[in-house]
């Protein structure tokens, strides 16, 4: 049963503007089918408000800080987006963790006042506090703002980033402990939060997949190249820090008498990549969402050839959802969270595994196994993720 009639407070890492899709995003629009949500945007750093000079978002929460009255803004009948007006120290640097916590804390009672004014304005009360993985903004609201429920979200390991690490490192593993619930979207993950806080749940992963329809009709992108070779493809960002730059070179050295076709934007590792040597491997930019369906009805096979680290281990591959809900047959790197996609992807460990099962898929008669990939996509949806969401609140609130 959905948790009904409630007014849910919502945090996280990204602001309600941010472009790109957001988990957090997703999860605030299924919470408000049923319930009052307020968002809230991150707040306004002094490192931010020195250097971001260009950002037309950051440029209009910047100039609510002298003309309040749009920094709550309605989304949907449920629903509403709030900007804090009061900025916060940048306070990351502090080599110290001890030190980093006293400061943090003081971030925290100006952030818990912003929350607490919109609220009011709202009416909101006896709330349920969602945290989005902000390990840090949201380290004292429970104590501040006293919810009735107080839940936090891991959707990706950021303690293998830098920033984080130095004094997440510290404060994430008593944060999760002492919040009421703790959800991810990984097995992974889910075991993660437990060894901390016994009330965790993995509840899946959301997509919005209706863009990725093989029913429709498209027409095959001019950038890449024409029919005749087999197309492996990717589509995504292109980072070092998540890619095996050395087993797609390996691939395609391997293998001249396939196409690679690698969609997004590159980072300075991929751009000075032995890749852009190689007369097989094509590299099309940056494409808007609405066109990445047509680039991935061009591939034979899509592939995701993550490196298995800190910050890849546990996270959830919503493009391999995507690539599966277009009938797609996909290679992936085997890891904890690819298991569930056992029987819909070819997983494999190493260049080696990689190019045997590319020879297997290619091999394939697709039209067999599209239906069937397709139908598994189609049930990762925002609405049975919030559905695990609710079925922890009910369990909490049954003890």
């Amino acid at each position: 049963m959905p948790v009904q009639n409630r007014d849910i407070v919502v945090i996280g890492l990204q602001p309600w503007y941010t472009p790109i899709g957001s988990n957090c995003k997703n999860i605030a629009l299924e919470f408000s089918r049923h319930n009052r949500v307020l968002y809230i945007n991150a707040p306004l750093d002094r490192k931010t408000l020195l250097t971001e000079k260009q950002d037309a978002n950051l440029l209009h929460h910047k100039s609510l800080l002298k003309n309040t009255q749009d920094s709550l803004v309605r989304i949907n009948d449920n629903m509403w987006n709030y900007y804090p007006l009061s900025v916060m120290e940048s306070v990351n640097w502090l080599p110290s963790t001890t030190l980093f916590r006293v400061f943090n804390q003081v971030n925290n009672r100006r952030f818990a006042k912003e929350i607490r004014k919109a609220m009011q304005q709202l009416g909101f009360r006896n709330i349920i506090l969602f945290n989005d993985n902000d390990m840090f903004r949201g380290y004292h609201l429970k104590e501040l703002l006293q919810p009735e429920l107080y839940i936090y979200y891991s959707r990706d390991y950021l303690l293998a980033v830098d920033y984080w690490k130095k004094h997440g490192q510290t404060m994430e593993p008593l944060h999760i402990a002492k919040a009421d619930i703790g959800v991810a979207n990984s097995m992974y993950l889910a075991e993660r939060l437990k060894s901390y806080n016994p009330n965790s749940y993995y509840i899946g992963q959301g997509c919005e997949l209706s863009l990725f329809d093989p029913r429709q009709s498209y027409t095959r992108p001019a950038d890449i190249p024409p029919p005749g070779k087999p197309v492996i493809g990717y589509v995504g960002a292109l980072t070092s820090l998540r890619l095996d730059i050395s087993l797609i070179t390996e691939m395609a050295t391997r293998r001249p008498d396939w196409n690679f076709v690698l969609v997004g934007p590159e980072d300075a590792d991929f751009q000075s990549s032995a890749l852009h040597q190689l007369g097989n491997v094509y590299f099309p930019g940056r494409k808007p969402m609405a066109e990445l369906p047509a680039y991935v009805a061009s591939f034979d096979v899509c592939m995701n050839p993550q490196l298995v680290n800190d910050m890849t281990i546990g996270n959830y591959p919503l493009k391999v959802d995507e690539y599966l809900a277009m009938g797609k047959p996909v290679l992936a790197t085997a890891t904890p969270t690819m298991e569930l996609f056992r029987d819909y992807v070819y997983l494999a460990a190493n260049v080696e595994g990689y190019i045997e099962m590319a020879e297997r898929a290619l091999a394939e008669v697709p039209e067999l196994q599209a239906g069937r990939r397709r139908e598994f996509a189609l049930s990762h949806t925002w609405e049975n993720s919030v559905a695990g969401i609710y079925d922890a609140i009910a369990k909490h609130e049954q003890h």
